[in-house]
């Protein structure tokens, strides 16, 4: 197994990586654990590993990093020493994403709200996997609502298509 220039021992011995999976970045924490980012994941010192379709986003902040995924979960690092890290976050998660749009939803009143539709794909894979983000104030399990987003999604995939 190769690994790029600089990589500590210590983080490379409770680093699990898929075959053809190389590191790009890592960073320190102030208790001596690592951050790696690599080509298909972002491997926390906790042992969590979120591959990069699953990164909603991540934000850099006051030596923190803050990482939010589409199943909802959430992940604070505090770094002492970012690195690349922050820029190799959302390169990769950026490229992750292949559609990423608003469309509004007609759930009456006067304001215009929606749902997010996203795509995102793994690196190195064909598969999208689709997502729904709604705006604030909006049920999420509101039957009318999910239909209302799946037409949508289904539009959506008509004109990408055609």
């Amino acid at each position: 197994m190769r690994f790029f220039r600089g990589l500590p021992a210590e983080a490379r011995a409770g680093l699990r990586l898929e075959r053809g999976e190389r590191p790009l970045a890592h960073a320190v924490t102030p208790q001596g654990g690592h951050v790696v980012a690599t080509t298909l994941a972002l491997h926390l010192p906790t042992g969590a590993r979120l591959p990069w379709e699953t990164v909603e986003r991540a934000q850099w902040k006051d030596d923190w990093v803050h990482v939010f995924t589409t199943d909802g979960e959430e992940h604070h690092v505090r770094l002492s020493e970012a690195g690349r890290l922050p820029e190799v976050l959302r390169e990769r998660v950026t490229a992750s994403i292949v559609v990423n749009r608003h469309v509004r939803l007609d759930v009456g009143g006067p304001e215009e709200r929606g749902v997010r539709i996203m795509a995102r794909r793994a690196p190195g894979s064909d598969r999208l996997t689709w997502t729904f983000a709604f705006d604030e104030g909006l049920d999420p399990e509101d039957p009318g609502l999910r239909a209302a987003a799946e037409q949508a999604l289904e539009d959506l995939r008509r004109r990408m298509a055609g």
